[in-house]
């Protein structure tokens, strides 16, 4: 079997990855289980749902994501701390968080990384917009302080946020979460179930078996 790469496209600010973590898991941990490293590597991608901006959040989308955190928790049994809404000053800016996430990759603590962004944010009601929250979730996942706070902002891994951007899109992943898997250099989207890995592990295997 040749080795394929399953890419998974999210960002650490969107509601509903966070909604889909708990399938993401039990779907790593089937595939991780089934197949070795020689045959299947998972690679995650930072999407950067929204650029760095200072600018206050509208009140119109405010209201928007908030009914998504609503709608979220009644279809996914996802938990929402709805105090952010009137405990912060909400940005559209996800790439702080984007970044986080990459620069935990050179750690091997990316998936703690996400996690601890997403409980700050939506269990927590923190900003992850705000670089001293993610220094905090930096903190929390054992990383070096100095050395993190000094990259997170730096040319070098905005630019390693904007290769991941690029390759998602040249994959066809433009919403997430969203997977692709690419075996002999052809692409195969994996169609998404947030509430069941079955239909997921049947469509990849599908593609290994051939």
């Amino acid at each position: 079997m040749a080795k394929a790469t399953l890419y998974y496209a999210h960002d650490p600010m969107c509601s509903w990855c966070y909604g889909f973590s708990p399938t993401w898991q039990a779907l790593q941990e089937a595939l991780i289980e089934r197949y070795s490293q020689d045959q299947l590597q998972i690679v995650y991608l930072a999407g950067g749902l929204a650029p760095d901006s200072d600018q206050p959040m509208p009140a119109e989308m405010r209201m928007k994501l908030e009914a998504i955190w609503h709608r979220i928790a009644d279809e996914l049994d996802a938990t929402f701390n709805y105090e952010f809404w009137q405990n912060n000053t909400p940005r559209r800016s996800t790439y702080p968080a984007c970044r986080a996430a990459i620069l935990a990759r050179h750690d091997n603590k990316e998936a703690a990384m996400i996690s601890a962004i997403q409980r700050a944010y939506y269990r927590e009601a923190q900003n992850p917009s705000d670089t001293d929250v993610l220094l905090g979730c930096a903190v929390a996942i054992g990383m070096n302080l100095e050395t993190f706070a000094e990259a997170l902002n730096s040319e070098e891994t905005q630019s390693q946020l904007l290769q991941d951007i690029t390759l998602a899109r040249s994959l066809g992943l433009n919403s997430f979460p969203s997977f692709a898997l690419v075996l002999d250099d052809a692409i195969h989207p994996i169609p998404l179930d947030y509430r069941s890995t079955d239909n997921m592990l049947r469509s990849i295997a599908t593609h290994l078996s051939v």
